[in-house]
């Protein structure tokens, strides 16, 4: 850098006039900032709207329980017992109504083991490996548990119940006795079911803390029952039959035994859970409203040109209220009248509004079954419910309605609502991510990328060239101040020797 004269020579703010003439000189570097600031700004608005349309997507995802894409959404069912303190009831996956009795004879119960009197820590860290099978279960699983040397009583307990040994362990002084034991509960219910200690460390373990083992079982290192556990044994529609749980399923119902019934049937029915399902359609119907409202009012938004993005300066001038008010302008309208999202949202809308070709009489499209637009042509295809008809019709038919949103047709006019939608977000996301990217893409892979990276190389060039200008100046200014101190020195000389001839 060259050396830089300050105005000593000439009495000049040579740092002013630098700095004056640099604020011209930036103009250029400031308008790029500013184009660089917009694209930013239009960039991350673009990647808002896919958001949102995400959001209406991951409602319609199977991975969303409610989704109208699930024909377990349109088979839900109110499930009514006569005595729901014995026996109740839900439907799992049953499709149809359905109605059933049901009587209980038996519960089922936990088997559980006892150790001896007055236990102790075995001295010395174990690992212990169990063999362990469910009731109800033909495969053995393995379980392994680790004691440390030192661990108290409560710390090895508490290691077994935080395994997956499958039991509740605890140190209780039984009824008539003095001293405590170890006890453990299976954790499930059922006659069957076994726990064999796998190897020496565990068979030392439990043999220390008086657990017996059975002599009588082909395995002589599975631990002795103190009590068998007991399946539940129970009677459906005039049948018969043995459960490990108390909790079981049948043709897609979950029936929970509470208490014996003493011969007297429980009668299980079930309607369609009308509430349920217009529920999930309702939220649907509201969250799609929502979303192209907000899309709605970007395209529609009004575009201030003249409020351009504030450079440092003009910051430095302006209070934080002020610079908030006049970022709101200069972002407004930066998305209006977008052609990718305005072709998006007519798509959507044409997905509602034609018929599913094929589908079952008076179920063919949204006004059939209650879902048409509001008449107000301001709210741009917002959709309105009646619902006394949408639940009428689902009271009717709800696999009209769930073939509605989920016709498997391969072209689009056969093809359910739900489908088509899907295909339609992914289209508009895919084609916003070409203009705008996602947060895991590089630049170079969306057109808004690219013109931010020239844009930036750009603005380095202009910066490099801007540190040349304002060096030429001060080189100049400095060549000056130079020259006025030549002339000064010679003055001051010539008038020293003119006052030497006096």
């Amino acid at each position: 850098m060259p050396m830089r004269i300050g105005g000593l020579a000439s009495g000049m703010d040579i740092d002013t006039m630098v700095s004056d003439l640099m604020k011209a000189e930036r103009m250029g570097v400031d308008k790029l900032k500013q184009k660089k600031t917009t694209l930013e700004w239009q960039r991350d608005n673009y990647r808002d709207m896919n958001k949102l349309l995400k959001e209406l997507d991951d409602m319609l995802s199977p991975i969303n329980k409610n989704s109208l894409t699930l024909q377990s959404t349109f088979n839900k069912k109110a499930v009514s017992s006569s005595n729901e303190a014995a026996v109740s009831a839900k439907a799992i996956s049953a499709s149809a109504n359905f109605s059933s009795s049901i009587e209980v004879t038996e519960l089922a119960s936990s088997a559980s083991w006892k150790g001896a009197l007055n236990p102790a820590v075995p001295a010395g860290a174990k690992e212990m490996v169990f063999k362990v099978t469910d009731p109800g279960s033909a495969a053995p699983r393995e379980v392994k548990i680790s004691i440390a040397a030192g661990d108290t009583m409560e710390q090895v307990l508490s290691k077994i119940n935080s395994s997956t040994l499958g039991v509740s362990a605890m140190q209780a002084t039984l009824k008539g006795e003095t001293q405590s034991r170890i006890i453990l509960t299976s954790s499930k219910t059922g006659a069957s079911g076994s726990i064999v200690a796998d190897n020496a460390d565990a068979k030392a373990f439990m043999t220390s803390l008086g657990f017996a083992f059975d002599a009588a079982n082909p395995n002589p290192n599975t631990l002795k029952k103190d009590q068998t556990g007991t399946d539940a044994t129970v009677k459906v529609n005039g049948y018969e039959m043995v459960q490990p749980s108390n909790t079981f399923t049948i043709n897609g119902v979950e029936y929970n035994a509470k208490q014996k019934t003493n011969g007297i049937p429980v009668s299980i029915s079930s309607t369609t859970d009308t509430d349920s399902i217009v529920e999930s359609v309702v939220k649907f119907v509201d969250k799609y409203n929502e979303i192209i409202g907000k899309i709605n009012g970007e395209i529609s938004e009004d575009r201030y040109r003249s409020y351009q993005p504030l450079t440092d300066t003009e910051r430095e001038s302006l209070s934080d209220k002020q610079i908030e008010q006049w970022e709101e302008k200069a972002k407004s309208g930066l998305l209006k009248n977008d052609a990718i999202l305005s072709s998006g949202l007519n798509k959507l809308r044409n997905d509602f509004y034609a018929p599913v070709g094929g589908a079952i009489k008076d179920y063919a499209q949204l006004s059939d079954i209650g879902i048409k637009t509001t008449s107000n042509y301001m709210e741009k295809g917002k959709l309105i419910i009646d619902e006394t008809k949408l639940r009428e019709k689902i009271q009717a038919n709800p696999n009209a309605v769930y073939e509605l949103f989920n016709a498997k047709g391969t072209a689009p006019e056969t093809m359910g609502i739900a489908g088509r939608l899907r295909a339609s977000i992914k289209d508009t996301i895919t084609k916003v991510e070409t203009k705008a990217g996602n947060s895991l893409m590089t630049t170079q892979k969306f057109s808004i990328g690219k013109s931010l990276d020239s844009v930036s190389t750009q603005i380095d060039r202009f910066e490099d060239r801007l540190v040349q200008i304002e060096d030429r100046y001060w080189r100049q200014f400095s060549a000056m101040e130079t020259a006025i101190q030549r002339a000064n020195a010679q003055s001051a000389q010539l008038a020293g020797f003119g006052g030497g001839g006096n």
